[in-house]
């Protein structure tokens, strides 16, 4: 076994553990962009075995074969890369169970916050009408002012906020 021979072996044996490294990762992910990155090491490791290939048995018959897998490659790069751009924030990776019920008891405590400002708001209106109608009770009746008596709200007498003197 000649030297060029080990080196043709030992790449050969690199080359196949990058690939199998690659589609692990794939696997495991977890975004859609590390799997992308996973696929194209797988691509290029292929590209590289081809290459492996043609130089042991100094065959230049398959370089169309190089040409073709590098724009496979290049192609399935982009189009994932493309669809990556317009995926909303968030969406680009596959979330574990814990964070997904992290996140809906986020939105649960707030919208149990929500609801309670609401509570709030609701209980300080009732209680301020409660309030103008007891002291609407203790006024006398003579001491009231009518509508007639009250002025005008569209001829207040002052000038308009926007008009410039």
């Amino acid at each position: 076994m000649s030297a060029f021979d080990v080196v043709v072996v030992v790449c050969g044996v690199l080359l196949t553990l990058g690939a199998l490294f690659a589609i692990a990762r794939a696997e495991k992910g977890p975004s859609m962009l590390d799997r992308t990155v996973a696929l194209d090491i797988v691509v290029t490791t292929m590209i590289a075995a081809v290459a492996l290939y043609a130089a042991y048995f100094r065959r230049a018959d398959v370089v169309p074969l190089l040409v073709v897998l590098s724009l496979v490659g290049f192609v399935g790069s982009v189009t994932i890369a493309r669809f990556a751009a317009v995926e909303p924030e968030g969406e680009g990776r596959v979330r574990t169970r814990e964070e997904v019920a992290a996140e809906e008891a986020e939105k649960r405590r707030l919208e149990q916050e929500e609801e309670e400002a609401r509570r709030r708001r609701r209980r300080a209106v009732e209680e301020r009408a409660e309030g103008e109608l007891v002291a609407e009770e203790e006024v006398p009746a003579s001491a009231r002012e009518t509508v007639e008596d009250q002025p005008d709200p569209e001829h207040h007498g002052g000038p308009a906020d926007e008009e410039a003197r």
